[in-house]
């Protein structure tokens, strides 16, 4: 497979990849709603950032114990459904009734770490051990022939990553039109509620997952 081949059908596939609804675009798009254009694009980040890591791993070769190792892919799963979880169970417990878009977070609040939008993000895709085994199955497949296989692995992570940000970005500006009608308190909270059960649906989907 030539440079070209491989980056062109690897594009194609990494974007129907993108495009198809998930976790990640729920929490992009309950972000840019509840809380603004930024933070959406932190979390955006985060989610990239998470692939990185996940391409790092695979590229270095330690993606390849998590597919072989039972119970590293075990304990993954268990974590990252967890705290899939938790996200959940406090937007549908607490959910807010307004959001001051402008207004800059409390000190307090800013250092839960656990609320940063990036870290939403990053988690998101670090505690899923389905991504690790995706790319440990799926980057190797568009390899060039006669490149080295980890540099070339991390450069497709990160044309996934540049991808799925760009999708972000489009996601993001489409809610910005409704931003007015997205900062009802009715709305807000309606969409707390239905990210959380989202994000817990993923959770046990996550839980309940086999290799």
């Amino acid at each position: 497979m030539t440079v070209t081949e491989s980056l062109l059908s690897y594009a194609l596939a990494a974007g129907i990849l993108t495009l198809t609804p998930g976790l990640d675009t729920a929490l992009v798009l309950r972000t840019a709603a509840s809380q603004g254009s930024k933070k959406a694009l932190l979390s955006a980040f985060g989610i990239s950032t998470g692939c990185l890591v996940w391409g790092a791993m695979v590229a270095l070769g330690l993606g390849a114990v998590l597919a072989a190792s039972e119970i590293a892919f075990t304990v993954l799963k268990w974590i990252g459904a967890a705290y899939l979880c938790w996200l959940g169970l406090q937007m549908l417990l607490k959910p807010r009734s307004e959001m001051n878009m402008a207004a800059p977070e409390s000190g307090k609040k800013a250092l839960r770490i656990g609320n940063s939008p990036f870290v939403r993000g990053l988690f998101g895709n670090v505690l899923n051990p389905k991504v690790g085994v995706f790319y440990v199955s799926f980057l190797p497949q568009f390899v060039a022939t006669g490149y080295p296989v980890g540099p070339y692995i991390f450069g497709l992570a990160a044309m996934h990553a540049v991808i799925g940000t760009l999708w972000s970005v489009t996601m993001i500006c489409a809610t910005r039109p409704l931003s007015r009608w997205l900062r009802r308190p009715t709305v807000v909270r309606t969409l707390d509620r239905l990210t959380g059960t989202i994000f817990i649906a993923f959770a046990v989907r996550l839980a309940t997952s086999k290799r």
